[in-house]
């Protein structure tokens, strides 16, 4: 049986690690003098409260030197706010003052009878500029001649401040002015156009009146124009247009009431030729019996010329005249035409009422336009009552019915 030997083993090296200590552990002070050593142990409480103490002392310094730059910057601010204040007190005293000069001037300028008002403010005045001026002597912050010649100067500037906001209102009104005559234009050449687009109108209903008339004068080889027809003898002039109008310097209102002149003298010509043409139906109530031209006449059945229109109608219906005109002939008769009424509308043109019933006209009687003539009647060669009705141009018969279906209104 073997024996191991057994082997005594040396010891081994085993590191030592030290533990770590909290930041403010306890700490020792040693100090050496004269071959004595002193240590001085420094608990974590005490390291704590340095530390405390000295973060405060750091805080207030800090806070000390902001506050120390800061109320310097807060009296610089105040200073130049007192000088500042100071300036505006002397502007505004000078200013009172010069005030003060002009309610004097306007005060001075006003009735006596409120002498006593007056008197009363100007005290109030002088007492108020008294205490303004004590304060001033007192505080040093102006002397008398400063604010009266700054005041002097503020009552021209306040004296052009006046003038110029005068000026400046009285452009305002300029403007304002001048939009209205503007305005003012705009709606006199609305209206003007308008007054011209009626009278054209106006005048373009007479000449299609004229027009269906010239159809049954052409049907005889004939023409009326109304332009070479006046009633009115030594006819002369031009379009009437006033002074004051040709002088104005604006073209476009001149010659706009240029036009407009010259439309409504146009409408006057020819509504003043129209009353003299027999436009219209002379009888209100009616219907034709028997038209112009040609037909089978209603006694012996031959044809014949009929040179009028008859409108049947009832007995002692008016009839009227649709032009103005003198009465050249009445007839009565009870043969051919009966009760006959002639009527010359000048122009060349003549009407002829016949058979009639009564007539309230006599010979040369003048007559305007719906001027009743007589009734409708059954006189003379007549089958019934009824209007025989006639118009001659320069003497020959047309045919009424277009005169009759012509409208001027």
């Amino acid at each position: 049986m073997k024996y191991r030997k057994k082997i005594k083993l040396k010891n081994t090296y085993s590191p030592h690690y030290s533990e770590k200590k909290p930041l403010f552990s306890e700490k020792e002070v040693i100090f050496r003098s004269s071959g004595k050593a002193m240590v001085f142990k420094i608990s974590s409480k005490l390291q704590l409260f340095v530390l405390a103490l000295f973060i405060l002392i750091a805080v207030w310094s800090s806070y000390s030197y902001y506050m120390y730059n800061k109320s310097g910057r807060i009296i610089l601010n105040k200073d130049l706010e007192l000088v500042e204040t100071r300036d505006a007190y002397v502007d505004l005293m000078s200013d009172f003052v010069a005030i003060q000069k002009n309610v004097d001037e306007v005060l001075n300028s006003m009735n006596s009878n409120n002498d006593k008002k007056i008197d009363k403010y100007k005290k109030q005045a002088m007492i108020v500029e008294d205490k303004i001026k004590q304060i001033t002597a007192e505080k040093e912050w102006a002397d008398g001649k400063t604010i009266s010649d700054k005041a002097n100067i503020n009552e021209v500037i306040l004296q052009r401040d006046l003038a110029a906001a005068e000026r400046d209102a009285l452009k305002e009104q300029l403007q304002q002015l001048e939009i209205a005559v503007q305005n003012i234009k705009k709606a006199e050449l609305e209206v003007f156009k308008k007054v011209e687009s009626i009278a054209s109108n106006e005048i373009g209903k007479i000449k299609s009146a004229f027009s269906k008339v010239n159809s049954s004068l052409r049907q005889q080889g004939m023409y009326f124009n109304p332009l070479a027809n006046s009633k009115k003898r030594e006819s002369k002039g031009g379009t009437f247009i006033p002074d004051s109008v040709i002088d104005l310097q604006d073209e476009v209102m001149k010659k706009k009431i240029g036009d407009i002149f010259k439309a409504t003298d146009d409408l006057e010509y020819y509504r003043e030729v129209a009353k003299y043409v027999p436009i219209g139906k002379p009888v209100w109530s009616y219907w034709v019996s028997s038209k112009f031209g040609v037909r089978t006449d209603p006694f012996n059945k031959s044809s014949a010329r009929h040179k009028g229109i008859d409108l049947a109608s009832r007995q002692g219906n008016k009839i009227k005249v649709m032009a103005k005109g003198k009465v050249i002939k009445v007839n009565h008769s009870n043969k051919g035409y009966g009760n006959l009424v002639v009527v010359d509308h000048g122009n060349g043109f003549v009407t002829k009422y016949a058979h009639m019933h009564k007539i309230y006209v006599k010979n040369g009687d003048y007559l305007e336009i719906n001027d009743v003539v007589g009734e409708v009647g059954n006189t003379g060669r007549s089958t019934g009552p009824h209007l025989h009705y006639e118009i001659l141009y320069r003497g020959k018969p047309v045919d009424p019915l277009p005169f009759m279906q012509a409208k001027i209104s």
